[in-house]
């Protein structure tokens, strides 16, 4: 399992946008990755549990990926965290 945080620095948070955003960019990979904040759970693979965390600006998340391909979507999740939010 890897995982790392990270700090929101969307003006808006996690919105409708980037969660569909989000979900598109986990597609490709066998691993689960889920979106952890406050010790709630959302699967990256979901909008609806990616929004319902309600992740603010300024909110750390972390981001936890296991399976067969988790160093692929590791980087690739970070690299899309980095650049959207």
């Amino acid at each position: 399992m890897k995982e790392f945080n990270y700090v929101i620095t969307d003006p808006q948070g996690i919105h409708a946008r980037p969660a569909g955003e989000l979900v598109k960019a986990v597609k490709p990979f066998a691993s689960s990755i889920k979106l952890v904040k406050d010790g709630k759970e959302g699967d990256c693979r979901k909008i609806f549990g990616i929004m319902g965390l309600a992740v603010k600006k300024g909110d750390e998340v972390t981001v936890r990926i296991d399976g067969e391909d988790e160093d692929a979507a590791y980087e690739a999740v970070s690299k899309f965290m980095q650049e959207n939010l």
